[in-house]
């Protein structure tokens, strides 16, 4: 008899202990079905990127001296830097300079050792192709100006929910924070 009694004890705190954790789970899912949605309607709405968002490389021919600091920082060794020496002018003069976007891990330190800061990052993330040999850019795709989705009127353009700027006290997005393109007012 005392065999039984203890069987049924275990069982019933067993019982309870999974009641709890089942509630506990109720509860989580209760919070969440609060909140407003986190997802976007891509590629309709896309998120502005943050300040120090690394996107793709931005290259300024004119300001690069081919001192190649930019490929001994890589961890790759990605950046090429092809050059001759100009003896009439008595230095470097830079032939082509070539990203492959395929290979790149997108740290930044190209950018950050620049010593004419000749490479900047951008905002632009879309870089998808169907071919990745067109994803090995030249100096002239380098040096393209960026596609800003800001300025984009075709999209609307949903700012980064990170900023804590954004967030009213309980965690939740601030719906006066989330702007539209003109058109769509």
């Amino acid at each position: 008899m005392f065999y039984m009694v203890t069987g049924f004890i275990d069982y019933s705190q067993r019982a309870i202990q999974a009641a709890r954790y089942i509630g506990q789970g109720f509860m989580v899912t209760l919070y969440h079905m609060n909140r407003l949605p986190m997802t976007i309607q891509y590629p309709y709405d896309k998120l502005i990127p943050s300040e120090r968002f690394r996107g793709r490389i931005h290259f300024e021919f004119d300001k690069c001296i081919a001192r190649e600091v930019c490929v001994r920082v890589c961890p790759i060794d990605l950046p090429v830097v092809d050059w001759n020496f100009g003896r009439d002018i008595g230095k470097k003069r830079l032939e082509n300079h070539s990203i492959d976007f395929g290979i790149c891990i997108f740290c930044g330190n190209c950018v950050e050792y620049c010593p004419t800061n000749c490479l900047s990052m951008t905002e632009e993330y879309e870089l998808s192709t169907y071919d990745r040999h067109e994803l090995n850019y030249d100096q002239i795709a380098l040096g393209r100006s960026p596609i800003s989705v800001i300025e984009d009127s075709t999209i609307r353009t949903i700012f980064s929910s990170t900023s804590l700027s954004e967030k009213t006290m309980d965690g939740h997005l601030d719906p006066r924070t989330v702007t539209s393109s003109p058109d769509s007012i």
